[in-house]
């Protein structure tokens, strides 16, 4: 499996992170962010113990590429 790197933060200080990748065998993204651990907006979401919620910038959507 390789994984294409779509596209990093212009405007991250180390320049490692929020990074946006796309996996070809599973046709789906991969995000690096940082963790959210504000409990007060975890706590609007449903999430099940096996998934995690990262927080990424608006500016990281124009690495999506666009539907047809």
């Amino acid at each position: 499996m390789v994984l294409i790197c779509l596209g990093k933060d212009p405007g991250s200080e180390d320049g490692g992170s929020p990074t946006i990748y796309y996996d070809p065998e599973r046709k789906s993204y991969l995000v690096q962010g940082l963790k959210v651990r504000d409990n007060d907006r975890l706590a609007q979401m449903n999430i099940p113990d096996h998934e995690d919620v990262v927080e990424m910038p608006e500016i990281m959507l124009q690495f999506f590429p666009r539907g047809n």
